[in-house]
């Protein structure tokens, strides 16, 4: 289990528990903290985040790329941002900070 530590755009701290193995954003969507609208496919960018330490952020997947450059022309996109659909829970996230990016 990895516990997340979460700045919503409002600017509150929240703390939410995800179990490894599974996604980054059926933690945030169940905790009501994104819309995560596309439902996990990558096309849609309201699950963007912001990871403080962007070492833990990981790798893009191809399409999470493509998209990331897309939502730039509208938010900003940092070194640590991700799409929390592609991210899989794992230990090692746990203690991670995350911003909830604003939507395009």
């Amino acid at each position: 289990m990895a516990q997340l530590k979460v700045k919503t755009l409002g600017g509150d701290k929240k703390s939410i528990d995800a179990k490894d193995g599974t996604i980054m954003m059926e933690a945030l969507r169940d905790a009501g903290l994104i819309d995560a609208t596309c439902g996990g496919a990558a096309s849609c960018g309201t699950c963007h985040v912001y990871f403080a330490d962007s070492s833990l952020a990981g790798e893009h997947t191809e399409d999470e790329g493509y998209m990331l450059e897309s939502l730039a022309d509208f938010v900003e996109v940092k070194d640590g941002s991700r799409l929390c659909c592609q991210v899989k829970v794992t230990e090692d996230l746990d203690g991670a900070e995350l911003d909830i990016a604003p939507e395009a």
